[in-house]
């Protein structure tokens, strides 16, 4: 098994898709020359050209407004959002334009569109520049919405992406490109609507999705040491999202905790614990807790940023207090 970091895995699958389809096309702000941001498409330009990858201008609304033409008129653009925050920048295009046009046009349009974005603290990039808004999307019918936490997962969610005839709004957090995993040669894609169960448990459930499965796989194995065993669930999508994996963990442990990065407030965190009351009531011990950012724009100061987004140790409180109600 290769290992590969978070970027090479989602550059790998680009390549793949690209080779597979030449109907994929990418478009963003510096996406050509410099090879991105982040470096995920480092070399595409070069290899696919210029008329595949699409410099753009720094207006999101132009080239997602640009991209939802191309999908209606049956190209498959993946356009990139060089950071999550800038999105409501493009909101008409993407809420108004993109997640209703099938439904609007009686299935006679079809939308395949692949917005990758990146969200997410952790660099000291300010307020407008690491936001997690997720929740936003959940909101809105007719985006499937994904988060891979591994380099692997990153790989097989983006080529199942490219399969999707709804549009996609694909998130990846800026600390996960350097991270390193085990990634197969040959993957198949993965299909969305299908969580894994990162760490198996028996006393608490932990479910969570992107960079904070880290933190709740860490928190697990602090709270192993004493004497508790944590199930760490990670989602992998939100919409769809596998609601029967989580169930199943919960009826078994009797106790869960939702955490994510997004602020608590109206979080997603929020949306699960609701469903987790109301189709396992019976099976809970103690209230479903959530762990999430403070309710405060982020800061740029980077030990104030660290007092404001969730750590494994929040995620150790928050287990501890599912059992034993302090």
């Amino acid at each position: 098994m290769r290992e590969l970091t978070y970027s090479q895995a989602l550059r790998e699958a680009l390549i793949e898709e690209m080779d597979r389809d030449r109907n994929i096309i990418l478009m963003g702000e510096d996406i050509g020359v410099y090879g991105g941001l982040f470096k995920v498409t480092d070399g595409l330009m070069a290899r696919f050209g210029e008329a595949r990858v699409r410099e753009t201008p720094i207006t999101e609304s132009g080239f997602i407004g640009a991209a939802v033409g191309l999908a209606m008129c049956g190209k498959h653009p993946m356009a990139e959002l060089m950071f999550m925050d800038f999105a409501w920048v493009a909101a008409d295009q993407l809420f108004n334009q993109a997640c209703k046009m099938r439904q609007m046009s009686g299935g006679q349009v079809q939308v395949p569109l692949v917005v990758r974005t990146q969200q997410g603290g952790g660099r000291g990039n300010a307020a407008q520049h690491s936001q997690s808004l997720e929740a936003h999307f959940a909101h809105i019918p007719g985006m499937k919405i994904v988060l891979p936490s591994t380099p692997a997962d990153a790989k097989g969610l983006l080529k199942q992406a490219f399969r999707e005839q709804d549009p996609v709004i694909f998130i990846e957090h800026k600390l996960l490109y350097n991270t390193k995993g085990d990634v197969p040669e040959h993957m198949d894609p993965i299909p969305f609507g299908e969580a894994t169960v990162k760490r198996a448990g028996t006393n608490v459930t932990i479910v969570s999705y992107s960079r904070t499965v880290l933190h709740a796989l860490e928190a697990a194995e602090t709270l192993a040491t004493q004497g508790i065993s944590a199930e760490v669930i990670d989602l992998r999508t939100i919409y769809p999202l596998d609601m029967a994996t989580v169930l199943r963990s919960v009826k078994k442990t009797n106790r869960a905790v939702v955490a994510h990065e997004s602020h608590r407030n109206s979080g997603f965190g929020a949306e699960l614990a609701s469903r987790i009351t109301e189709q396992a009531f019976t099976s809970l011990d103690a209230p479903v807790e959530r762990v999430g950012a403070l309710d405060v724009p982020i800061p740029y100061s980077q030990p104030l940023e660290s007092a404001t987004l969730p750590s494994p140790d929040w995620i150790v409180a928050a287990a501890r207090k599912t059992l034993y109600k302090a």
